[in-house]
């Protein structure tokens, strides 16, 4: 027998967060996500995007122990914007056991159905920002910070309940080449003038940290016509800042200013925290913190998280240019490999990207779709 119990409090929130913490132990290839984020995500008044979401948590308890969880997510602002009266579901997990799938999925359709909604998609979290898609191939691979992982079976669970593709993103793993040519160093400087654009030359983090809001305000111009992606507010632009920026290293960080200094294109990556997240268990406090220090001074491995470039500029080789940079950071710091982190299949134009090196694509992930009757 399967209970559902619903999260309200601060205690019950932690048991959810816990729980893929019992249910992946011992796994080498899944990476935590540091608590107090996902607590910080998760907790009603402490996301800016409760100011058009609604969530609620529940957990599937089996002989008194969490055996699953799910999140229900009533993104307003995506039903406005998509026209599609659909419900997310995420921070979907669970043991292998069809009733216990059954069931939490079944909790999210039926506060769908409650709330006049048509069907249920994901999984998806309150922003393209957070962690999406269902892992479909790649289950021998290290995850990112920035990704979701699960066990094989889960496919087979969300296919039985009625759940279709909707989406799916892949990721590529990128050698770091051993030289760039001079040809391409010299068509880039040449683009450069021609656009009447600069690179930033960034020292510290703080360098960085002038062009944060403009950055972000790029997202939302360059993705808006991407899968399912709301724009983000400034509320929310003020917490991404100062949930993320601590963690960049200006090495990965490639940003391009017009001639009135106004952000044109970027490029974020950063070291490799997955050993170092796996290492701490979610938690900064008493010696994670120290793991993520050295992960960040000492990377063998790059990901790369974002990359926008200015719609009246696309298709002119700003891109190109921006890989280009990174890829002469990388090769100054010795470093073996980059994770591309996930990308529509759909879209060619970053798949482009990465033509010119030698990639594999190892990861697949999906969004699922299921119109409720």
């Amino acid at each position: 027998m399967i209970e559902i119990r619903e999260v309200k409090s601060k205690n019950d929130l932690k048991q959810f967060i816990n729980f893929p913490y019992q249910l992946y132990k011992g796994n080498e290839y899944w990476i935590p996500s540091l608590k107090f984020d996902e607590f910080n995500t998760l907790w009603w008044d402490k996301n800016p995007a409760f100011e058009y979401c609604e969530a609620r948590y529940w957990v599937a308890v089996k002989n008194n122990k969490i055996v699953g969880r799910i999140a229900g997510i009533i993104n307003k602002k995506y039903i406005e914007i998509w026209k599609n009266k659909y419900i997310r579901f995420g921070w979907f997990d669970f043991i292998d056991d069809e009733e216990v799938s059954r069931v939490l999925l079944n909790t999210v359709e039926n506060w769908a159905k409650e709330e006049g909604l048509t069907g249920v998609h994901g999984p998806l979290g309150f922003t393209d920002l957070d962690r999406e898609g269902m892992l479909i191939e790649g289950f021998n691979e290290l995850g990112t910070m920035a990704t979701n992982y699960n066990y094989l079976y889960y496919l087979s669970h969300m296919e039985k309940y009625g759940y279709k593709k909707d989406a799916d993103w892949i990721e590529y793993e990128v050698k770091v080449p051993l030289e760039i040519p001079e040809k391409v160093e010299r068509i880039s400087q040449i683009m450069l003038k021609k656009l009447k654009l600069k690179l930033l030359d960034a020292k510290k983090p703080k360098d960085i940290l002038k062009y944060a809001k403009g950055i972000f305000e790029l997202i939302n111009e360059a993705y808006e016509n991407l899968y399912g992606v709301v724009p983000l507010t400034e509320k929310q632009i003020e917490s991404y800042i100062k949930q993320y920026f601590g963690f960049i290293s200006p090495d990965y960080v490639k940003v391009i200013v017009d001639e009135e200094d106004k952000v044109a294109a970027f490029l974020i990556g950063m070291p490799s925290l997955s050993r170092a997240l796996q290492r701490s268990n979610g938690k900064l406090f008493p010696f994670g913190f120290i793991h993520l220090l050295r992960a960040l001074k000492k990377p063998k491995y790059i990901d790369l998280c974002l990359i926008a470039v200015r719609p009246s500029l696309q298709g002119k080789g700003v891109n190109a240019l921006l890989m280009t940079e990174i890829t002469k950071s990388s090769i100054k710091n010795l470093i073996i490999s980059a994770e591309t982190n996930p990308e529509l299949e759909t879209n060619s134009k970053v798949q482009s990207h990465w033509k010119l090196y030698d990639v594999r694509q190892h990861k697949r992930r999906r969004c699922f779709l299921k119109i409720l009757a």
